[in-house]
């Protein structure tokens, strides 16, 4: 019997740890729930990066027409308006290696079975392209200037022909994208410290960023040969008080 009240004691002693264990596990989880709560704040932004650039190849077609009715004398036609605009390019500074030629398209009117049954004036017509594919812009777009001449000869183009349009491109993309990213992400992170400013907090790490898509489109309608290259990134910051 003697021994009980020394048990009793140890089982209170026990029992008051418990709880006071308890206690501080309870406090310790609640602080670091609050901090875990705190430490989830941010801010999502996003930072524009934005270059005019000269393009770096042009695609030039120049697309012509014959018509008649003697095949045979259709396609002379045809290989002599083609041996004409060659020489105009070359004469010009075009490089050879620059000029490729399509295989003609000829339109058979009278084996055609829909459209206007009227008899034109001519049974035959051919649609002829030549590509010029060159990174001398400056000279292609002299020579553009100058295409009247051929005109002249009694070549009929067909400008208004949406796969006759010449295109501009911006081949390097790969040289400028990392500075780029780098602009885009430094304009993020002073629009986020602005806000951490105004909101009375700190900006902390990066919680998570995403790239956006490189576009590249003409600066405007009259010059597609300067290109508006943009990306936007988009960018979560932690915020702590």
């Amino acid at each position: 019997m003697q021994g009980q009240p020394s048990t009793t004691r140890v089982a209170v002693i026990l029992g008051l740890s418990l709880v006071l264990g308890l206690g501080l596990l309870g406090y310790l989880l609640g602080d670091a729930a609050l901090g875990v709560k705190e430490y989830e704040r941010s801010v999502t932004v996003k930072g524009l990066a934005e270059r005019e650039v000269a393009a770096d190849i042009v695609i030039w077609p120049i697309q012509f027409t014959e018509a008649g009715n003697d095949l045979g004398k259709l396609y002379r036609d045809i290989d002599a308006s083609t041996a004409k605009i060659r020489a105009f390019l070359l004469k010009h500074g075009v490089a050879a290696e620059a000029i490729s030629v399509d295989s003609p398209a000829i339109t058979d009117k009278l084996a055609q079975q829909y459209g206007n049954n009227g008899r034109g004036e001519f049974r035959y017509t051919a649609s002829q392209n030549v590509t010029v594919y060159s990174s001398d812009i400056p000279t292609i777009r002299t020579v553009m200037s100058s295409l009247s001449e051929l005109g002249q000869q009694g070549i009929a183009f067909t400008g208004a022909n949406y796969q006759a349009r010449t295109e501009y491109l911006f081949t390097g993309l790969n040289d400028i994208k990392p500075e780029m990213i780098e602009e885009a992400t430094r304009q993020a992170r002073q629009v986020a410290e602005k806000f951490a400013e105004d909101s009375d907090s700190q900006l902390g790490k990066i919680r998570r960023a995403s790239q956006g898509q490189f576009s590249i489109t003409d600066r405007d309608n009259n010059n597609p040969h300067i290109k508006k290259v943009r990306v936007v990134s988009t960018v979560e910051y932690y915020l702590s008080d």
